[in-house]
């Protein structure tokens, strides 16, 4: 009798406690960004040759990629900035002939090879590339900017999303009439500067480089309390 009282007694607790009111609780965010002016650069360039044999396309490309990196050496860039980003060797197909039967021959082979360049001193940056079209580049597959030290210019960010969220939390607090309590919970995310691409053929004159600046941004979602 006793252990079914006490039965009872638990289930009846348990119902109480399922029955409570969720947390009064106001979900914001926030959002800021912040400029900064690059200071690192990334180029990707190389060598697309075609020849009748596979073995001549490469042979061809090794040399011109041997051109290549001397140049990037002279240029006085450092060979742990240095990557190889493209290796291909593929048939270069004859084009379709509508009604044909028979499949499409194989007219030549294409070697590519592209390495990707870290510049730190961006003034240079024309200069690297024209050094790398004089060496023989003929592909440009694109440059982007960075910043090398984005910390100070995130944390920034940081501080001012959480002060937009903030913000936005007290004025639908003061809207609904309710008093805004401490914060219960806060989640980042942080969306890097993408990179400016440019693609082109490559040619001999250093080509004229606007860096502009990079915008990090942060983005934060805030628990706050309602009293």
């Amino acid at each position: 009798m006793r252990a079914a009282v006490l039965v009872s007694l638990l289930l009846a607790l348990a119902g109480a406690a399922g029955a409570q009111e969720p947390p009064r609780q106001i979900t914001v965010q926030g959002a800021a960004q912040a400029d900064a002016v690059p200071d690192l650069a990334t180029v990707t360039a190389g060598v697309e040759i075609r020849a009748g044999t596979a073995a001549d396309a490469l042979a061809a490309n090794s040399a011109a990629m041997t051109a290549i990196f001397a140049a990037i050496d002279a240029a006085g860039i450092e060979r742990r900035d240095v990557q190889t980003s493209q290796l291909g060797l593929n048939p270069v197909f004859e084009p379709y002939r509508e009604g044909s039967e028979a499949p499409p021959a194989i007219v030549a082979y294409e070697a590519s090879n592209l390495v990707t360049v870290r510049v730190r001193a961006i003034d240079s940056l024309g200069n690297v590339i024209d050094a790398l079209a004089r060496a023989g580049a003929n592909r440009l597959q694109g440059v982007s900017f960075e910043v090398a030290e984005p910390k100070p210019h995130l944390d920034r960010a940081r501080e001012q999303a959480v002060a937009d969220a903030r913000a936005r939390a007290e004025l639908y607090a003061r809207a609904a009439g309710v008093g805004l309590g401490p914060v219960v919970s806060i989640r980042e995310a942080v969306d890097m500067p993408g990179p400016i691409m440019m693609r082109a053929e490559a040619d001999s004159a250093a080509p004229p480089i606007a860096a502009g600046t990079v915008s990090l941004s942060a983005q934060v979602e805030i628990v706050y309390r309602i009293e």
